[in-house]
């Protein structure tokens, strides 16, 4: 029996795609979480369930050598792009040194296939759609380390002969989404102000445009992907293919909650003003793949998150700059 690793195995996109490989197939799923952003509950009961953190090199080596896994779904990161030009250090150490400890045991122990989810911000402001081949011009810290992982695992594969596959989601919601994290994930954070009455924040104009893609439209294509070999050495964008404002979706998720708050702009934070993908690569690997439209999957993730109720939004307590923080993240 094949084991698997998911990191990140209780959190958003990583539930659901242990999930899927434990209801798909007959692998081991092995789930290494350490809960600060995921929930146990949100964790397979037949996942084998590890609280621990990818900066640990020491548990790393431990798993992977009692384990062997055969494939490595590397999902854990902290996934605030706009918080993370104040939290540098903590940045890189997450996204990026955890992700070596992980590459690193996975040569040592002949992992066949190392799964990674980037992220369209080591794309940065460029030419739209944004497609594989543009040339990535990341613009905050989280970008910079998700581009650097890309490109160590390019390196490694040449040196080491590691097999990899990357995407490059984007803007990702739906159920299971941390609704209380008030730093990433736009729609969470509309969803829990307005179970609570509070008014929505809108950085800037709101006219920055995104494409919301919907958590179980993603998930077949990375979890079928380390197995099929026309993949490996492969970055494919993946998500929804419809630009939406951040106005519009305040609207829509207003009208689909059917409830209205005050709308409060505020000052505009430093991010890059329209980001969306094209996907034509991944549709022509994944001819499966089918788009749910926005109004369906908020639909969803409304009758999930009005079933959880709100939840308490935690300030980070590790700032390390607070020169030009936004006052709603202090």
């Amino acid at each position: 029996m094949k084991a698997i690793l998911v990191t990140g195995g209780a959190g958003f996109i990583g539930s659901h795609l242990a999930d899927y490989i434990i209801e798909n197939g007959d692998s081991t799923v092995v789930v290494l979480d350490d809960l600060s952003g995921g929930f146990v509950k949100n964790i397979h009961p037949k996942a084998i369930f590890v609280k621990g953190t990818i900066t640990n090199r020491q548990l790393i080596n431990q798993l992977f050598r009692k384990y062997r896994f055969t494939y490595v779904y590397h999902l854990a990161a902290y996934a605030a792009e706009g918080l993370s030009h104040f939290i540098k250090r903590f940045n890189y150490m997450n996204n990026l040194i955890g992700s070596i400890h992980l590459i690193n045991a996975s040569v040592n122990f002949n992992v066949r296939c190392f799964a990674f989810t980037s992220s369209i911000a080591v794309y940065g402001t460029n030419k739209l759609p944004m497609t594989e081949d543009l040339k990535p011009k990341p613009e905050d810290s989280y970008g910079i380390a998700k581009y650097a992982v890309e490109k160590e695992l390019e390196v490694t594969h040449t040196l080491f002969g590691l097999p990899y596959v990357i995407f490059r989601p984007h803007n990702v919601y739906g159920e299971r989404q941390n609704i209380g994290d008030k730093y990433r994930n736009v729609i969470g954070i509309f969803m829990n102000n307005i179970l609570q009455g509070k008014d929505l924040i809108i950085f800037g104009d709101g006219k920055q445009i995104r494409a919301f893609s919907y958590i179980k439209d993603i998930i077949p294509g990375i979890a079928q992907s380390v197995a099929n070999k026309r993949t490996h050495g492969q970055i494919f964008n993946i998500g929804s293919d419809i630009p939406t404002s951040v106005n519009e979706l305040a609207e829509e998720v207003m009208e689909i909650m059917g409830r209205r708050v005050p709308i409060r702009h505020v000052r505009e934070r430093k991010e890059v003003k329209n980001a969306y993908s094209n996907h034509a690569k991944f549709k022509k690997f994944f001819p499966k793949f089918r788009e749910t439209s926005l109004t369906v999957g908020l639909e969803a993730m409304t009758q999930w998150v009005k079933t959880e109720g709100a939840r308490k939004s935690k300030r980070f307590k590790n700032i390390e700059i607070r020169k030009n923080l936004p006052q709603t993240w202090g």
